[in-house]
């Protein structure tokens, strides 16, 4: 069976997919082409956000300690769950990285995972990433359940969910420093 040139290229281009999609040695092509796509997250029209009422949430925090999640009501919080084998998690660190820098004493960061924590404390080291890493003891409120990640919640001090946003998103915009300077001023 002799291959025409069509066909050879065609097989080099499948068997360069099935690399990208199906090998590790895809993973940092993903993550390139989600920090590709990634716009900043929008706000929540005000008719349509959803209220957490429920803070009752324990989570293990970065000092291995449990802490409740009621501890950062009235305040501005930022919640993203993720986890270090998601292309579109990983994506979007950086920007959260920078956003934590400016603003990480002035509002509530948690990353979520349920992750093996030498396996989360191995990634942080290499990545150089100082973003404080929490694990859920328990049911997380229903209001922030996503069937996908990475989800990202941003709540205002009345409890309010002013961004809900799951997939990838620039969340070191002018947009998104807008927003949280809004709502730290509220």
């Amino acid at each position: 069976m002799k291959f025409s040139k069509d066909k050879i290229v065609n097989l080099v281009l499948l068997l360069a997919a099935g690399i990208v999609l199906f090998t590790p040695l895809g993973f940092p092509v993903k993550v390139f082409v989600n920090k590709l796509i990634s716009f900043a997250p929008s706000e929540v029209a005000e008719e349509e956000r959803s209220i957490l009422k429920d803070y009752q949430w324990s989570l293990v925090a970065p000092e291995n300690k449990s802490i409740n999640f009621k501890e950062f009501q009235n305040q501005v919080v930022v919640v993203n769950f993720w986890a270090t084998w998601c292309p579109p998690c990983v994506a979007e660190m950086p920007d959260f990285q920078a956003l934590y820098d400016e603003y990480g004493t002035k509002v509530v960061f948690l990353f979520v995972t349920n992750e093996d924590k030498a396996v989360v404390d191995t990634f942080m080291k290499k990545k150089s990433f100082t973003l404080p890493v929490y694990y859920p003891q328990n049911a997380t409120p229903a209001v922030l359940k996503s069937s996908a990640i990475p989800a990202t919640f941003v709540i205002d001090k009345s409890g309010e969910i002013v961004i809900d946003k799951t997939g990838a998103a620039d969340w070191n915009s002018e947009s998104t420093r807008a927003l949280l300077d809004r709502l730290l001023l509220n």
